[in-house]
């Protein structure tokens, strides 16, 4: 190297062999213009006595020295560099340094130029002379060679190679862990390295420069998790360096996991294919080595499923079940069990029946209406099923034919209210109904048609246990066969009309083709049950021995529109005593033979009790 101060030496031995200089106050040529040059009218000769020879290849530093002689006064020495070709018309002088005092030297750094070919002159002022006298180096090269990193890696990561942010090396290592450091340089004076920016705390020792390792072995003894870019640095001893950078991490966290969907995010799913999706998108390994993959079991299986695919589809038989899943990154940490319900039910809802209110021409206001259903897997979704209605005038059918069309009750659900401003018009006619039944799974269910008829409100009936015969066997004829029946006609609201009732008889062991013979027929008065009941008084005379029955009858013709037609016939059963002697019923008179059984019978009783 040309940095030996022994040429310096040399050249103040030279220098006080020689007539002292006087001293020159320092001026850079660079901030005043040069005096006009009158080469050989100096007495003074300058020529290099260190400097760049014909064809020499310099680098680094080379200490630039002079030797002086001849008589004169040199006030000043200006070093000027070119790298144009001397032989050309134009040649473009720069300004290295322009010196204006002993000692007579420069140390020319030559790494602040390319490398290419230059040539050195130097230009010294002589005062006495008033003329300029030069000295120029012969044509060398600049050969500065910058440290070439040929390698820098660090060894054996879990995943990556550590070149750039997103192929970064990654370590599943403990806090006391290890990461080795390995470079290569070329270089032809390489000094040393460096290395900084590593997992601290500290940063490894200095590689060289007495002995080089090119490598760390580095262990801070606290390893944190992170990121980190480790920095290179290799310094030649010419003073050039370069540097590198590699990217590594520290990731001993398993990743989490987010939201997953299952199916349609549904609680419930109406079938046993449902598809898990979002399982890689919802896996998060924050600022660590990033998620690898997933895996899925089923509660209760042996073995784990790996995928990489951010959906899969699984089947479920019909019941509750619980997938665990957890993801794992790509150095092998292994995330947190997320437990995720799947519910199946493919199963319909059950229907139930039907409660409806009372329907007849006297209600007042509107009908209550509600179908009872069950589902035991996802249960009852009261918010989508519903109740349809429509009125028909037979009940039979799948289409109401009075409304023509199904009419939505509401949107309560399973229970409502029909509503009319008058229920009086509609006798006779049928409400039919029908359920649409859906569980919280989406299974759904549609009932048949149902129909509920439309009463009038009016019902006559007689009152059982106050209607009557004063005798139940008598003897047949006008004279002693009179019997009174005593009946309560009722109805169950007043009612403002006339009412025709009316006394019937026949044969108790008549045939079918024997009609009911009627007795006696009454017209009640309007208003006779504006108190809702009425008392009425039957004579009836037994024509001859034997059973005879009789019935009551209300409204025989049906003119009247009542609730119940089935309740207007009362029937009673009344015996006329066949005469064997006069003045008795032969049939009520014991035998003397049933007389003397019984006697004998007692005293065998009597007899016995006392032995």
């Amino acid at each position: 190297m040309g940095r030996s101060w022994l040429g310096i030496l040399l050249v103040l031995v030279l220098l006080t062999g020689t007539a002292p200089l006087p001293s020159q106050e320092a001026a850079f040529l660079d901030e005043a213009p040069l005096k006009p040059m009158e080469s050989g009218t100096s007495g003074l000769t300058i020529a290099f006595s260190n400097g760049p020879s014909q064809d020499q290849e310099v680098n680094g530093l080379l200490t630039l020295t002079f030797s002086i002689i001849g008589t004169g006064t040199l006030d000043s020495l200006m070093i000027e560099i070119t790298d144009d070709d001397l032989s050309s018309s134009s040649v473009d002088w720069s300004t290295v340094i322009n010196l204006t005092e002993t000692p007579w030297m420069y140390p020319f750094d030559s790494t602040d130029y390319s490398n290419g070919s230059y040539t050195i002159r130097a230009v010294g002022w002589d005062s006495d002379a008033e003329a300029n006298t030069t000295a120029q180096s012969g044509s060398f090269n600049i050969t500065n060679q910058v440290p070439e990193i040929t390698i820098f890696t660090a060894l054996n990561p879990d995943v990556g190679a550590g070149s750039s942010i997103s192929d970064r090396a990654w370590y599943n290592i403990a806090s006391t862990g290890t990461i080795s450091f390995r470079w290569g340089a070329n270089d032809d004076d390489l000094k040393q390295a460096t290395l900084t920016t590593v997992p601290g705390p500290g940063t490894p020792a200095t590689d060289g420069p007495t002995s080089i390792a090119y490598g760390w072995d580095w262990a801070s003894g606290n390893m944190a998790e992170g990121t980190w870019s480790p920095r290179l640095t290799v310094y030649d001893q010419s003073g050039l360096s370069n540097t590198s950078t590699l990217h590594i991490g520290i990731d001993r966290t398993g990743p989490t996991m987010g939201a997953i969907t299952v199916g349609d995010g549904s609680t419930w799913h109406q079938s046993g294919s449902v598809t898990i999706s979002n399982l890689m998108t919802a896996a998060n390994d924050g600022q660590g080595s990033g998620v690898s993959s997933v895996q899925y079991m089923v509660a209760g299986a042996a073995t784990w499923t790996t995928t990489t695919s951010n959906s899969v589809t699984l089947t479920f038989a019909e019941g509750s079940h619980e997938l665990i899943v957890r993801a794992i990154d790509r150095v092998g940490n292994v995330g947190a069990n997320q437990t995720i319900s799947i519910n199946i039910d493919e199963t319909e809802p059950v229907p139930l029946g039907w409660t409806v209110d009372e329907l007849t021409t006297s209600r007042i206001g509107a009908a209550n209406v509600s179908f009872a259903a069950e589902d035991l897997g996802s249960g009852m979704d009261n918010v989508s099923s519903y109740i349809q209605y429509g009125f028909d005038s037979n009940g039979v059918g799948q289409t109401p034919d009075l409304s023509g069309r199904w009419l939505n009750l509401g949107v309560n659900g399973l229970d409502g209210q029909i509503g009319l401003s008058s229920w009086v018009t509609k006798s006779r006619q049928h409400i039919m109904l029908r359920a649409f039944l859906q569980d919280e799974a989406g299974n759904t269910y549609l009932t048949e048609a149902t129909s509920f008829q439309i009463l009038p409100g009016l019902d006559l009936y007689w009152n059982a246990s106050q209607t009557n015969l004063d005798r139940l066997v008598v003897r047949p004829g006008e004279q002693n066969g009179n019997i009174t029946i005593t009946s309560v006609l009722e109805s169950n609201q007043d009612y403002p009309g006339s009412v025709i009732v009316r006394l019937e008889s026949a044969p108790a062991d008549r045939s079918s083709n024997v009609q009911w013979t009627v007795m006696e027929t009454r017209n009640l008065p309007l208003g006779a049950l504006s108190n809702s009941t009425e008392t009425i008084t039957w004579q009836y005379t037994v024509p001859s021995s034997g059973q005879f029955d009789l019935r009551l009858v209300i409204d025989f013709a049906n003119v009247i529109d009542e609730y119940d037609e089935g309740n207007n016939a009362n029937y009673l059963v009344v015996t006329g005593a066949s005469l064997d002697a006069p003045g008795t019923v032969p049939s009520f008179a014991p035998s003397l033979l049933l007389i003397v059984l019984v006697g004998f019978g007692l005293s065998l009783l009597q007899r016995k009790t006392r032995d």
